[in-house]
């Protein structure tokens, strides 16, 4: 039942990823051209092609899995002439890939927050774009680096070492992009800013620790302990969670036409910063002196740095709670926003708050890029029919 399951959710992500993938190539705006495309856009278009490619290696393990408990195969029963290894292979082969697919699309909120909140073209539009293919591409060749300690050949250790530390130079060509944005920006701090100036910060600190992993003699030492669990949290919970709450604060007032509040946002930006850090820091500090993960009970030794991770754990529990509160008042009785609060770019902003169904009756015309902030020549054309052209 929990093969078939998974195979179930699996191909719904398929369905999901081709679904985006034909609709961001036949369904955008006609006039848009791919170098005006949203670097968000670019993003699910990755993800989805590497969703596409990795997801049926999970399915056909699981098959192989079954047929194995089931009907008396052996294709992973070592007692039986199986290889188990194999398992880890095809277990990996998507499960590596799956990080990305839950990173890239956070990535492309990144792309549109930074800019809109630091009133500044985003640096590097096409290295941007052309970067996130590049980690769904070679994405697809760093899996072995969760099998060091699985009895890999030297030549495969050296192989993937190299390509777990390639994969790195994409997400660098995204972080300088993002970082140079903000250089000389007219950086205005709201809730969406401060969650994606905080990713940056953490996605650093996690990729370091993503580096030191990748190398097989320092992962041979530290695999499977807990400075892998500080680095995984860092990079998904830092990067991915912190994502969310970020494309939250900023398309909360185009999804429902409410504002939320921006001192509640701190708060809640505050604590969870805080919380992240004296939850996932100390974790590092555990693998290193040995502690294993994965297990029920530790040795006492690693007590006190334990006691730090749970108070943090209790902050990151906490600082849900003014984030819901201000969702749902700000929902129901915050303050109206208009159709364009942050002086955004992109074609969703010349929409109303919350957009109509199928957002316009007549397709935009568009004239230019959706990054060209202090460009006032520039105008997105929406058709006289629909409503009066938007000057951005």
């Amino acid at each position: 039942m929990w093969i078939l399951s998974i195979v179930l959710v699996g191909t719904s992500s398929i369905l999901g990823a081709l679904n985006f993938v034909v609709t961001i190539l036949k369904l955008k705006v006609p006039s848009m051209k791919w170098t005006e495309m949203p670097l968000f856009c670019w993003a699910i278009l990755a993800t989805s092609v590497l969703a596409l490619l990795s997801t049926p290696v999970l399915a056909a393990g699981l098959v192989l899995l079954l047929f194995d408990i089931n009907f008396g195969t052996s294709f992973f029963k070592p007692d039986a002439g199986g290889n188990v290894v194999l398992y880890q292979h095809l277990f990996w082969f998507y499960s590596h890939p799956a990080v990305y697919l839950m990173i890239l699309p956070i990535f492309g909120i990144m792309s549109e927050v930074i800019p809109v909140h630091a009133r500044k073209p985003i640096f590097g539009y096409k290295a941007i774009a052309y970067s996130s293919l590049a980690i769904c591409v070679i994405g697809l060749f760093v899996w072995v680096h969760h099998m060091f300690t699985s009895g890999t050949p030297a030549w495969m250790r050296m192989f993937f070492t190299i390509s777990t530390l390639i994969v790195a130079v994409p997400t660098g060509v995204k972080i300088f992009g993002w970082v140079a944005t903000l250089w000389g920006g007219k950086i205005r701090f709201t809730s969406a800013m401060l969650f994606a100036i905080g990713l940056l910060s953490m996605f650093v600190v996690g990729g370091l620790g993503g580096v030191t992993l990748g190398t097989a003699p320092f992962d041979l030492h530290v695999h499977d302990t807990y400075y892998v669990v500080g680095h995984f949290h860092y990079v998904l919970f830092g990067g991915s969670v912190f994502g969310i709450y970020a494309g939250i604060y900023h398309w909360f007032p185009k999804m429902t036409g409410r504002m939320l509040n921006e001192t509640w946002g701190r708060v809640h930006f505050a604590l969870t910063f805080i919380g992240t850090h004296l939850t996932f820091l100390p974790m590092h500090q555990l693998g290193l002196q040995g502690m294993p993960r994965r297990v029920a009970m530790y040795d006492p030794q690693f007590a006190y740095i334990n006691h730090i991770c749970t108070f943090g754990a209790i902050v990151l529990g906490i600082s849900v709670i003014p984030f819901f509160i201000n969702a749902i008042w700000s929902w129901l009785y915050g303050s109206k926003a208009t159709d364009n609060p942050w002086d955004a770019l992109t074609l969703e902003w010349t929409t109303s708050s919350p957009p109509p169904i199928e957002n316009w009756a007549v397709l935009p015309v568009v004239t230019h890029g959706p990054y060209d902030y202090g460009k006032s020549d520039r105008t997105v054309e929406v058709p006289q029919t629909t409503q009066t052209a938007v000057s951005l």
